[in-house]
């Protein structure tokens, strides 16, 4: 009697890539809130909406994220927003590309499963056919459980430059939908894109994936060795860090920085291509929320406070204040508390040039909102000048900040809404609405929430430097002695 392969009943594990920093959709994406944690394209954010593509006990497994140190509690908080628990939340030391991230995640699956298959999808992109998405998997799990490291070709609908497309080669053996790849392609000019339309053997390279664990890491083995050391000492020496798992970064920094593409797909003998037609976006660039937004009968996209008179093709997204328009076309328009983009819709990927510059100027606007996350809460500033600064700062029912200290500046704290517990040197006292109290340089203490409501008080910081790296902890529930600086 035949047996079966223990492929053909291998677990599906979701690999979901969250290290991208999002550029292009300055100033709504910023390094320290990069596009994958915002709602770009609908109520929940573009993460939320990934693992919720997955979250199918039936058919798939928990979700392994991969994400770098700085994301970590806005993505737990996240997936918790959600009700979904991850089967780990892998924290990346450094920044490696895609190839040994995905490298370590089928390390980290395999103690689970050595013979399972990995679903990689990046955290950042919109799919809005989901029963085709699922049908897609199917078919992509049917050619990995045979042995083929598959990827998802999306079917073309217009001449793109700002792709990497794939030349699918003849159908594999009883899987519809399923091909051998010919040929990988980087990005074409305006000809060739169009060349490749009209043969209809090409497909954008989508950068999903659906790899057998096992075969991926012979493969890698035999194709990058250096790099599976170095992830397997990473994984073999990573550390638990409250509900994160650590990689070890000394390790993990000796992989080379190198793609998934670059790394095995365009090497090897066994790549597989599932085209497929899902309602794609990697919502790369503002013009791509345009291309996906819904348009009115004058073709703009507007979200927010907007007022428009002869305005036409136009994205315009107001985060807070009015944005009013006459007379123009085919512009970007995008409003948030500290920062204004306008740029033509063609050239809105030009954006990244801005944030070079603002980077080259030592400007925060480029890393962080005029709101600031952090895992009690945020704090966002309120006004500022010669030796003073005032933040509103919003703490969650049962979350405190570390025990601390500044050795720069005092603060007043004046409670405007719910309660807060207080340690002000060797005191402790309660502050309900409109109570304050006065925190001197140099002495230590800590603000807690013992309520169930939300507590908001203004914090007016003075004194001769204001900078959040003034900062000295003692005690800190989330373990971040060694994090950026932060409150």
């Amino acid at each position: 009697m035949a047996t079966s392969s223990p492929l053909s009943t291998s677990r599906v594990f979701p690999v979901i890539l969250s290290g991208g920093s999002g550029t292009r959709l300055w100033p709504l994406s910023r390094r320290a809130y990069p596009k994958q944690l915002l709602p770009l394209a609908a109520d929940d954010t573009l993460l939320q909406a990934t693992a919720v593509r997955t979250a199918d006990e039936g058919f798939f497994e928990r979700p392994l994220i991969l994400c770098n140190d700085a994301h970590r509690f806005i993505i737990a908080e996240q997936l918790r927003a959600k009700d979904i628990t991850p089967l780990a939340i892998a924290l990346e030391p450094v920044a490696r590309n895609t190839a040994p991230a995905i490298t370590a995640a089928a390390l980290i699956i395999a103690e689970q499963d050595p013979d399972g298959i990995m679903l990689v999808l990046p955290s950042d992109h919109v799919i809005r056919d989901l029963s085709s998405f699922r049908r897609a998997v199917e078919t992509a799990v049917l050619a990995a459980r045979r042995g083929a490291l598959a990827t998802f070709g999306i079917v073309p609908d217009r001449p793109e430059t700002g792709f990497g497309y794939i030349r699918r080669g003849s159908e594999l053996d009883g899987i519809t939908g399923a091909y051998a790849v010919a040929e990988f392609v980087e990005k074409p000019d305006a000809d060739r894109a169009q060349s490749f339309i009209e043969s209809g053997d090409y497909a954008w390279n989508s950068g999903m994936f659906v790899f057998p664990v096992r075969k991926l890491l012979e493969e890698i083995g035999q194709l990058q060795p250096e790099m599976l050391a170095a992830c397997r000492k990473s994984v073999e020496e990573a550390s638990r860090d409250l509900t994160f798992t650590r990689l070890e970064e000394a390790s993990f920094g000796l992989s080379p920085s190198i793609s998934i593409d670059h790394a095995l797909m365009e090497k090897t003998q066994s790549a597989a291509v599932v085209t497929c037609e899902i309602g794609w976006s990697d919502v790369g660039s503002w013009g791509a929320l345009w291309e996906i937004g819904d348009r009115d009968a004058n073709g703009n996209v507007i979200l927010g406070d907007v007022v428009l008179h002869d305005v036409r093709n136009s994205y315009i997204r107001s985060e807070k204040r009015l944005i009013a328009a006459v007379g123009v076309r085919d512009l970007v328009i995008v409003e948030t508390d500290d920062a204004i983009l306008v740029a033509p819709r063609d050239r809105a990927q030009e954006v990244k040039a801005i944030v070079s510059e603002l980077d080259q100027a030592g400007r925060p606007e480029s890393e962080f909102h005029a709101r600031v996350y952090r895992p009690w809460g945020f704090y966002e500033g309120v006004a500022e000048g010669d030796r003073f600064q005032v933040k509103r700062i919003s703490v969650k029912p049962g979350e405190k900040l570390s025990l601390q200290m500044h050795h720069h500046r005092a603060e007043h704290w004046v409670v405007v809404n719910g309660t807060a517990l207080v340690t002000n040197g060797d005191q402790e006292i309660m502050l309900t609405e409109n109570q304050s109290t006065y925190i001197p340089i140099g002495v230590t203490h800590r603000l807690e929430n013992p309520g169930e409501i939300e507590l908001t008080l203004i914090e007016v910081q003075s004194g001769s430097y204001l900078g959040e790296d003034d900062i000295v902890r003692f005690d800190d529930i989330y373990g971040r002695s060694g994090d950026a600086p932060s409150s």
